[in-house]
């Protein structure tokens, strides 16, 4: 294929741009824009947008375009979107606006003759053809094809952790339901399940019981050795952690450790994000960084990463490490004042990075990222949270502490504090009691509450004044009336996971 320009001009003289593209259909490239600068690189965007890859990977492409530049090297960005601010003109020195492929990623590079290729900043998509490209025999900037392999391929980064003596939740690439039986009947409910063959989050779930199992499995219905199920103990009630850094031939320049405000089993893409960490013990940060500094070290890292950990009662189990930037990279970046991307872009190039000296314990305030979701537009979804992505969009507040700085979030992400009414659904016994003292907040505020049967009943048992509604299958006055007809402005939704009438009841009252 040929090199051409986008034409700006309409062919009325000869266009300066720097929007390029691969085409068959000619027989002799277009120049290319000219600079006097020795060394290029090509950054990989993140493509196409979709819940999983969006403006955060962006952010990290455009950063290190910006920061090569800054460097003196030449910036050449590959990407096919055209809603990113990567495909701006004035973002790289020049943009091939090209699918992302081994195929097309080759022909670029063939005739651009770069140092190397960065596929560290663009999310999953530019990661996973780190190790096709450099077996092409592409030089990649950054991790080594094999680091990345290592981290991707759960069973060699599993035998890293063992080798490392560092904890991981108890896990099988199971290939037939017998096995699955067998994992079960060790590790006991409940467990995550998903399928190996797809990505990004998609299809997967958790099981609680048979039931759900059985419906779970019927979503990941092609179980063979071709297509094995991953199953892995779900712990519940415990902490997730995120550890986002830079490393340099093992050794971790800098590292931020952050906290999800949700217990784990929500996605890191959904969970509302804390830096610095409020909740946590300090033993458990040293760990967390302990157990960080080891996995950088195991696969040799070279550029950015996202480590994520689980905690509880002061242990701590990794759940993955991405050798890559993270969607976590714009946000704590901002909130600390030191950008990752810069960094990492330093790294791969071989600069000296200009770090910072500071330490995130000790800021003067507290960063909160909080999700923002499109469930009003997609008709029939549920707006229930869980371990496959759903947000699509995502808002960032500093305030003087948490509790500030979460009430920005919140409201800056559409979520507004009660003024009428609160409506209150709680499935299990176990969360109605852990909702009892925020109850009685709300009673002091002078907050009218309204509850669904179950939970109207043992609020009152508990000395609460609560109004009780009859479900929405009811032929009474029901918990849809009084939302429509303006009792209650703020509802509170806690769906009871094993039972599947409980769970249809609340996706009406949700």
């Amino acid at each position: 294929p040929v090199v051409k320009k986008i034409d700006t001009t309409a062919g009325e003289y000869p266009s300066p741009s720097n929007y390029l593209y691969m085409t068959y259909g000619g027989s002799f490239s277009d120049p290319l824009p000219e600079d006097n600068k020795v060394f290029s690189a090509v950054v990989l965007g993140g493509g196409s947008y979709r819940i999983g890859t969006s403006v955060e990977f962006d952010w990290c492409a455009v950063s290190c375009s910006k920061k090569l530049q800054e460097s003196g090297w030449r910036s050449i960005i590959v990407n096919c979107n055209p809603e990113t601010v990567s495909t701006d003109y004035n973002s790289s020195d020049r943009l091939y606006f090209e699918e992302l492929s081994v195929e097309r990623i080759m022909d670029i590079t063939d005739i651009e003759r770069p140092v190397g290729i960065i596929c560290s900043m663009g999310g999953q998509l530019p990661n996973r053809l780190a190790k096709p490209l450099s077996e092409a025999g592409l030089k990649l900037l950054g991790h080594r094809a094999d680091s990345i392999d290592t981290a991707e391929d759960r069973a060699k980064f599993s035998a890293l952790l063992d080798e490392l003596e560092i904890g991981q939740p108890r896990w099988v690439a199971a290939t037939g339901k017998e096995e699955i039986k067998r994992f079960i009947d060790d590790v006991g409910f409940p467990v995550l399940i998903r399928p190996s063959y797809v990505l990004s989050g998609a299809a997967m779930s958790v099981a609680y019981d048979d039931e759900s199992l059985q419906y779970c499995l019927t979503q990941a219905s092609d179980i063979s050795p071709d297509h094995p199920v991953v199953i892995s103990e779900f712990i519940v009630g415990a902490r997730e952690i995120e550890l986002d850094g830079v490393a340099k031939n093992g050794e971790i320049l800098t590292a931020i450790v952050s906290e999800h405000i949700e217990n784990a089993g929500v996605h890191s893409g959904d969970a509302t994000l804390v830096v610095p960490a409020q909740r946590l013990y300090v033993e458990t940060v040293r760990r967390v960084k302990r157990a960080g500094r080891a996995i950088a070290q195991g696969l040799n890292l070279n550029g950015p990463f996202n480590m994520q950990f689980l905690a509880k009662e002061n242990e701590i189990k990794v759940i993955e490490c991405n050798a890559r930037a993270a969607r976590s990279f714009p946000f704590v970046s901002k909130a600390v004042g030191l950008n990752l991307a810069d960094v990492a872009t330093d790294v791969m190039i071989g600069v000296k990075p200009n770090l910072s000296r500071f330490n995130e314990d000790e800021l003067p305030y507290v960063g909160v990222k909080a999700a923002m979701f499109s469930f009003k537009r997609l008709g029939g979804a549920d707006p229930i949270l869980g371990v496959e992505m759903a947000s699509t969009g995502e808002v960032g507040c500093i305030g003087e502490n948490v509790d500030q700085a979460l009430l920005l979030a919140m409201e800056a992400s559409g979520v507004f504090a009660p003024k009428k009414g609160v409506l209150v659904s709680s499935g299990s016994e176990k969360e109605k009691l852990r909702f009892l003292p925020a109850a009685r907040t709300l009673v002091a505020l002078n907050i009218p509450l309204f509850g669904t049967p179950g939970t109207a009943a043992y609020l009152q048992e508990h000395g609460i004044p609560v109004t009780s509604l009859a479900w929405p299958e009811e032929d009474k006055f029901d918990v849809i009336k009084a939302v429509k007809e303006g009792l209650v402005d703020f509802v509170i939704n806690i769906p009871k996971d094993t039972q599947r009438k409980e769970l249809t009841r609340g996706s009406l009252v949700r």
